[in-house]
């Protein structure tokens, strides 16, 4: 199994910025809509949100920006799972223009399921790891994104 297509949409004139092109946080507005619906692919959509009381939070994520992206382009998020515990999941999203393989921004993240009553850290219902380990399973194959685990430093 590929990368999940997890989000679509043309960009919105809202988003665009002075330059012409999509303005810096409308990417992770774009990455955090694909993480809604990769919850949904797991399980945590919001009904199940609603019964359990239980939803993602995000711990840590890092914006790689590789290249512009003007106004009229239609846009996908393909997410790949790097990997789980069973509390965490670590996520990795790449934007597409329609029909392309080049990345054009990168999206590592870090994602905590919580208990919202507390709110406190708690380990995903074994329905939910089950999904997690299949989505696992069938991207084995897949390389590392070349974007994961960077550190942000000026050289020298």
């Amino acid at each position: 199994m590929p990368a999940l297509q997890t989000y679509r949409t043309p960009l919105m004139p809202d988003w665009v910025d002075y330059n012409g092109h999509l303005r810096d946080a409308f990417y992770l507005l774009i990455f955090s809509y694909a993480t809604d619906a990769f919850m949904e692919c797991i399980g945590l959509d919001g009904d199940n949100r609603e019964a359990t009381g239980h939803s993602l939070f995000t711990l840590e994520c890092h914006l790689n920006y590789l290249h512009e992206v003007k106004l009229g382009t239609e846009v996908t998020v393909r997410t790949q799972v790097l990997g789980h515990d069973r509390k965490r999941v670590h996520l990795y999203h790449s934007l597409h223009r329609e029909g392309f393989d080049e990345a054009l921004a990168a999206n590592e993240q870090m994602l905590l399921h919580v208990d919202l009553a507390g709110p406190k850290s708690a380990p995903f219902a074994p329905q939910v790891l089950e999904r997690l380990q299949g989505i696992v399973a069938e991207q084995k194959d897949l390389p590392v994104p070349e974007y994961v685990g960077r550190v942000m430093k000026l050289p020298g």
